[in-house]
């Protein structure tokens, strides 16, 4: 039995430091696209980053909202009291709210505002003191992303949770950590390697895409991630790192659309022959001609 598609658009940093687009992509997530939840991101800027990495320039100018890194990161980030504001108004219009953190600072932040997940992008899945912290106080679901980590890394992971008692409270992304990712580097297959190896062990197993389109999102479920996030914006031509491999409303709704086609398909027939067949069995199946 297939459980119920589970759709989160991940916002991430699309609204591009400004409160108002970050309405805008929620109300839209919700209203239009019918997600349900959407992910921003928490960092804390100096924490996250060396002295070197802050003063360095972006790597990619051109999508740069500050003169060093540093500077760039800290445009795009909203304060806790803004995330309160977004969890706010995601529940006015009934969507989920959620955020990755990236250290330890900021899941201090979002855990006080007790959304239903925290999130732990690839990038941070090491940061045990951070997951420490979130086993210890944190006691809603937390979903973390494999992308960039090998198997040995992943074990340890899953054990630290286990240690604690909280791995029936953690979700496992398969992930490929690229902008955007070439299909042949989505790798579906390790869905099955998950669901295989800590399927019985965790709460789920997920994936988290960063490739092209939808049809690869179908498999996935079909594969066993029952949920999906997918990166999105408004506007795949605004300025950004993650906009070119984010789906616009339109792709979200109707990623949404056909995962509970598909979830409404997969099932047994309930009868050998069902009534919408009998009609036609009745008016087409062959009969002996009468002599």
């Amino acid at each position: 039995m297939y459980q119920k598609p589970y759709v989160i658009a991940e916002a991430g940093c699309n609204h591009m430091g400004r409160m108002e687009t970050a309405r805008d992509l929620i109300q839209t997530a919700a209203i239009f696209c019918k997600a349900d939840a959407i992910k921003f991101q928490k960092r804390c800027v100096k924490e996250l980053l060396t002295k070197e990495q802050y003063q360095a320039p972006h790597p990619n100018p051109v999508n740069s909202y500050g003169e060093t890194y540093g500077a760039h990161r800290e445009f795009l980030e909203f304060d806790a009291d803004q995330h309160a504001q977004l969890k706010a108004w995601c529940g006015e219009v009934g969507i989920t709210y959620a955020s990755s953190v990236w250290d330890l600072t900021s899941a201090k932040e979002i855990a006080a505002l007790r959304p239903e997940f925290i999130k732990i992008p690839s990038a941070c899945n090491n940061h045990i003191e951070m997951l420490q912290w979130l086993c210890d106080n944190y006691e809603g679901e937390i979903q973390l992303s494999f992308g960039m980590t090998t198997h040995k890394e992943e074990e340890q992971i899953v054990r630290l949770f286990e240690k604690n008692g909280r791995a029936k409270d953690l979700v496992l992304f398969s992930c490929t950590s690229g902008y955007p990712v070439p299909f042949e580097d989505v790798a579906l297959l390790e869905i099955t390697r998950m669901n295989e190896t800590y399927g019985h062990r965790v709460k789920s197993i997920g994936f988290s895409g960063h490739h092209l389109g939808i049809s690869v999102d179908i498999a996935a479920y079909t594969l066993g991630a029952h949920i999906i996030e997918r990166h999105y914006t408004l506007d795949r031509t605004w300025k950004g790192t993650d906009h070119a491999a984010s789906l616009e409303p339109d792709g979200v709704r109707r990623l949404v659309r056909n995962l509970h086609a598909v979830y409404d398909a997969l099932v047994f027939k309930s009868s050998e022959i069902l009534p919408i067949e009998q009609v036609q069995r009745d008016k087409l199946k062959y009969k002996k001609a009468a002599v």
